[in-house]
């Protein structure tokens, strides 16, 4: 790998300008060489404002550029599977949003061609690199709460999304609780064995005619036995909620919300606090930085990423034994699902 890795960037919306915003800035070591977007004005406005010296339609001219050693895959969900195929067959390092896709065939299509072709490939979790997240897996890790034995994450959003957005989502399995599987297997450091699933629509009626739920409680069986559950919203009136725990056998460690600032008035009528950070790009922008630092630096040191296509695939795995398990209402093992 040279010294100053050559990216290109695929997809120019919100989740790529702010990657593209952080090699320009923050990764000495990284440059974006080229960015393509479906719609090739975004690609030339994120050109323009990132110093990215190429702008296309069509991203098969960065995956046909020479020059270009790995990609940054942040267009449309259902694109993901594909370009991971092709940018594989191509011989380029990978970096992929979530998810690889919602089915697992094609899931598994696209891991087959990485490790066909050899390359590296990591999933956009982007929570794993949260510094208070990686602490408390750090001290869950360290033997510090001694054997794991509950787990509690608390994920909630602001406000809910729009109908039709909810629609195409996925479901908010796929679409919102993925983040917090993910996490759940980070934290407790064990593969998720059964998922038992509640949910209900008591935010928008509009997404439960869209076929979606905006509440849910997800219940989670490790191997080892340790038990977590995932609580749920669309709809946090105070902003962006999220919280972990894991307990054990010697303690526990959590992290609770970010805060604008540290501040609490006391007086007369009570202590008071600002509220929580309410959007997701101000309360995880460390960890979106983190994540590219740590993609640039494993393709550099030749170690194997942090966040693999497997565990991006076990993600999806256990979205889809939620939504079995809400349909079938009963608890649901992982082994059940095979597409």
């Amino acid at each position: 790998m040279s010294q100053k890795l050559s990216v290109g960037l695929i997809g120019a919306g919100r989740i790529g300008r702010v990657h593209a915003e952080t090699v320009l800035t923050r990764l000495p070591n990284a440059e974006i060489v080229a960015v393509a977007d479906v719609n090739e004005e975004a690609a030339r406005r994120c050109a323009a404002d990132f110093a990215i010296p190429q702008a296309t339609a069509d991203y098969r001219e960065i995956l046909n550029n020479p020059q270009v050693q790995a990609v940054l895959i942040c267009s449309a969900t259902d694109t993901h599977a594909r370009i991971i195929t092709e940018a594989a067959q191509a011989g380029k390092q990978i970096f992929c949003e979530k998810p690889i896709d919602h089915n697992l065939a094609a899931i598994d299509q696209a891991l087959a061609a990485v490790a066909a072709a050899g390359v590296t490939l990591q999933v956009g979790f982007n929570r794993r690199f949260d510094p208070n997240f990686a602490r408390v897996r750090a001290l869950v890790q360290s033997g510090a709460v001694g054997n794991p034995e509950l787990l509690h994450i608390i994920s909630r959003d602001p406000e809910p999304p729009s109908p039709e957005y909810a629609a195409v989502s996925g479901g908010i399995f796929l679409d919102m609780t993925i983040h917090d599987f993910d996490m759940a297997r980070f934290l407790i450091g064990a593969d998720v064995e059964s998922v038992y699933a509640a949910g209900s629509v008591l935010v928008d009626p509009r997404i439960g005619a869209a076929g979606d739920l905006d509440t849910a409680m997800i219940t989670l069986k490790f191997a080892g036995g340790a038990l977590g559950v995932i609580d749920n919203s669309r709809r946090a009136a105070y902003g962006y909620d999220q919280r972990v725990e894991v307990f054990g056998s010697n303690g526990a460690a959590r992290a609770e919300n970010n805060f604008p600032n540290n501040v609490t008035l006391a007086d007369s009528t009570g202590v008071r606090q600002d509220l929580p950070y309410h959007f997701f790009m101000d309360r995880y922008i460390d960890a979106y930085v983190n994540e590219l630092r740590a993609f640039v630096r494993c393709l550099h040191e030749q170690t194997p990423p942090p966040v693999s296509g497997e565990d991006g695939r076990q993600a999806i795995l256990i979205g889809l034994a939620a939504r079995k398990s809400i349909a079938e209402n009963r608890p649901v093992h992982l082994n059940e699902i095979t597409g």
